[in-house]
């Protein structure tokens, strides 16, 4: 492919984070219409890997604000596509609630992204394309080393200038045929048997939250546990070093 030959701009990104929450790291690489590579990277601590793939997404997107192209992003985030791609429409909807009624997590980088979006469509469309994480894509593991690299307080040199001096093949594109895999269903949650509470050396068998709560909260030393089944709550005590037998009910 010859200079000036791209008709679209190549954004990938990724980001990583140490301990979830920990210090964490994104990294964006550009490929620009007209081969030019800008990469593009940062630090924030203490965050989440979450965080660091929206931050990797919309700081390259924010760097083509002014770009009057297609952008085809590349992530190993299904969480970033599916939020940005599907989900958004209804926390709007909702007020910013999940379907569970919770507030949506890290909303002001959904709000930022979403804003970054707005007007891009027709000959200025934002593609979202996933690609697997860790399998060899030239792209999407310089993005993983550059997030990596700031996640552990390190400054990579970030490179800009021509493709032709960059030395990794960025538009041998992964593969995104097969789209998204499919979300794993939710495990259900088990209705609990019986609420635990140990307190000043006596355990305790509640039949709501509510009553082991009140005796554990602000008690210091204080234990308490769901358990599913008659088995599983023996196996609670025990592991709290307690013989069932003596356990008191409420």
């Amino acid at each position: 492919m010859s200079k000036a030959e791209l008709p679209y701009v190549v954004l990938y990104t990724d980001g990583a984070c140490s301990g979830n929450p920990g210090p964490g790291g994104w990294g964006s690489v550009i490929v620009m219409p007209d081969l030019e590579v800008i990469e593009l990277g940062g630090r924030e601590a203490p965050t989440t890997n979450n965080r660091m793939e929206l931050s990797a997404a919309l700081r390259g997107l924010q760097a083509l604000v002014n770009i009057e192209y297609p952008i085809h992003v590349y992530t190993d985030s299904t969480y970033l596509i599916r939020g940005i791609t599907q989900w958004i429409w209804g926390w709007r909807k909702r007020g910013w609630k999940t379907a569970e009624g919770k507030d949506v997590v890290n909303r002001d980088l959904w709000e930022d992204l979403s804003r970054a979006l707005a007007g891009r469509s027709g000959k200025n469309k934002v593609e979202w394309k996933w690609v697997r994480g860790h399998t060899g894509h030239a792209g999407n593991e310089r993005c993983d080393a550059i997030a990596v690299a700031f996640s552990q307080n390190r400054m990579p040199n970030l490179y800009r200038g021509e493709l032709k001096d960059y030395g990794l093949p960025l538009l041998d594109f992964p593969d995104t045929e097969a789209g998204l895999p499919e979300m794993k269903p939710k495990a259900e949650k088990k209705a609990a048997f019986s609420y635990l509470s140990y307190v000043d050396g006596q355990a305790v068998r509640h039949k709501d939250w509510p009553s082991c709560e009140r005796r554990t909260k602000g008690r210091s030393g204080a234990k308490f546990k769901k358990s599913t089944s008659a088995d599983d709550e023996a196996s609670i005590l025990k592991s709290w070093g307690l013989d069932p037998s003596r356990l008191k009910s409420e």
